[in-house]
């Protein structure tokens, strides 16, 4: 099946109080970099979506095989990524919705969400989960979905959708809470920072 990636890239980061989360490093790589590569090396089309004047962030994507699309009224809320990206996606027959402050997810999460997609034959809404089953992101939407993203505005997530369609969403259970791990605020970044360089037991 053909899957597209739509990389949500065009948030504040009003909560890291000056800093950008998207930017910070991870093994010497931003962290926009780095989803954004994790997203190409599976062979999809990537498109991310950007707030007009992200300087820093068009940087770290420049020499990627992505796609950029500007996101006007990014400030109006993820409604309005959501929609661009869909309109921009075409005729794929899936759209993996996929937020870049998600530090833990890999291209085999991504690729395993894939998999998955292609053998519900398109069929079914294919979410990402915690180990214990809890749904969290990234999310594939099926063909028939997407004119009800591209319709979306402002703060209007993808919330409703996934309800109307909960009869046909298969959640993928992914290792450990990297399903679920964003990070929005120095405290959480220090805390995951924390965690990683723990001494294993």
């Amino acid at each position: 099946m053909s899957v597209s990636i739509l990389l949500c890239a065009a948030g504040a980061s009003f909560r890291m109080r000056g800093a950008d989360k998207l930017l910070q490093q991870i093994d010497g790589v931003a962290l926009l970099r780095r989803q954004a590569m994790a997203a190409a090396q599976t062979g999809a089309p990537v498109i991310v979506a950007l707030s007009p004047g992200a300087m820093g962030r068009l940087a770290v994507l420049r020499d990627l095989p992505v796609a950029v699309i500007e996101v006007p009224r990014a400030a109006d809320g993820m409604g309005e990524s959501l929609a661009l990206g869909a309109r921009a996606a075409g005729a794929a027959q899936g759209l993996m919705v996929m937020l870049a402050d998600m530090p833990e997810i890999e291209t085999a999460d991504l690729t395993a969400l894939i998999a998955a997609f292609d053998a519900a034959s398109g069929r079914r809404i294919i979410r990402a989960g915690a180990a214990d089953g809890t749904p969290g992101h990234p999310v594939i939407f099926p063909a028939d979905c997407v004119p009800a993203l591209a319709d979306l505005s402002g703060d209007t997530g993808a919330r409703d959708i996934l309800r109307a369609n909960a009869h046909r969403i298969t959640t993928l259970p992914r290792p450990g809470q990297r399903a679920l791990i964003d990070l929005d605020t120095p405290e959480a970044w220090a805390a995951w920072r924390a965690e990683k360089t723990k001494p294993a037991d």
